[in-house]
């Protein structure tokens, strides 16, 4: 890459994390007040992985 591409990707990147911030700031916040959840996400996991056991074992 030529230096001035190298420049411009660089200012590029640079104006994006200045435009997103604000946004990424805020939804970091609201991650951590937010109430956990896991049996949401394991429950439904670990059926796939039973599933998956299952086709496994018919083969």
């Amino acid at each position: 890459m030529q230096t001035w591409e190298i420049i411009v990707l660089l200012l590029m990147a640079g104006g994006v994390t200045y435009f997103f911030f604000p946004g990424i700031k805020t939804m970091l916040k609201q991650s951590e007040e937010a109430e956990k959840d896991w049996p949401a996400v394991l429950i439904p996991l670990g059926l796939v992985v039973l599933f998956i056991m299952l086709l496994i074992s018919l083969v």
